[in-house]
């Protein structure tokens, strides 16, 4: 949720010295020198009356204690709730997060090679670390372990996902899976797994191996980093 915040200065973008504007600083110096305000009001585009676009991205800012991660998990309800941003504009907003969030997963020409649990991380985590509710991936690998597929197994609420291990066998097989990785968040930030995580993961590791399609790890992502199962000894 937003914390309340508090402006010293409203004035209009107009009457700023023209390399103190946003736009025309990110111009002449680069996108690199804007303060994370500044981009947001580059997003934003107009102020109110009495404030101006940066002023609005200040806002935001303050409200999330200048965490680009919270902000990153507010709603379009929650953005809105700054007076001065209004639907069209909490849209603007959250369609650049997310594509910054895309960013971070993306790959230059081919699939990741898996050989470490930092590497799952680096797969996968930019998508689920910031999310408010669980959802449960599959990696499928081959035999040289390159990722060759992902999917989302299922999404849940707060606390639990619901998962049927037939669908992973599934994907697998349809991916030629040699090995398979799992991955899933916990909103909380707690990292430390649950029963139902160790569980769960010993049915899947069994039935995969009758399947000849090792399970080689499960991550668990939170805002505050990743817990690996291979890596405490769990599998």
């Amino acid at each position: 949720m937003l914390r309340p915040y508090q402006i010293e200065e409203n004035r209009s973008i107009k009457s700023w010295n023209e390399g103190d504007r946003p736009r025309e600083k990110l111009v002449m110096h680069g996108a690199n020198v804007l303060s994370d305000a500044e981009l947001l009001a580059i997003l934003i585009g107009t102020g109110t009356r009495n404030e101006s676009a940066v002023d609005l991205g200040k806002k935001l800012m303050q409200g999330v204690n200048n965490n680009l991660i919270t902000l990153n998990k507010l709603s379009l309800a929650e953005l809105q709730k700054v007076n001065g941003i209004g639907l069209a504009k909490a849209v603007t907003i959250a369609a650049a997060l997310e594509l910054s969030k895309r960013r971070q997963m993306a790959t230059v020409d081919e699939k990741r090679i898996i050989k470490a649990s930092k590497d799952i991380f680096e797969e996968i985590g930019p998508l689920l670390r910031d999310l408010n509710h669980e959802e449960f991936w599959v990696l499928a690998l081959n035999r040289r372990l390159r990722v060759v597929a992902s999917k989302r197994i299922s999404t849940g609420g707060i606390s639990e996902t619901i998962v049927d291990v037939r669908m992973i066998l599934k994907f697998g097989i349809e991916n030629n899976a040699s090995n398979l990785v799992l991955v899933h968040n916990h909103p909380s930030g707690n990292l430390n797994p649950s029963e139902s995580d160790l569980r769960l993961t010993s049915d899947i590791r069994q039935a995969a191996k009758y399947m000849n399609m090792p399970l080689i790890d499960h991550v668990i992502v939170a805002d505050t980093g990743y817990f690996s199962f291979a890596d405490a000894g769990k599998l």
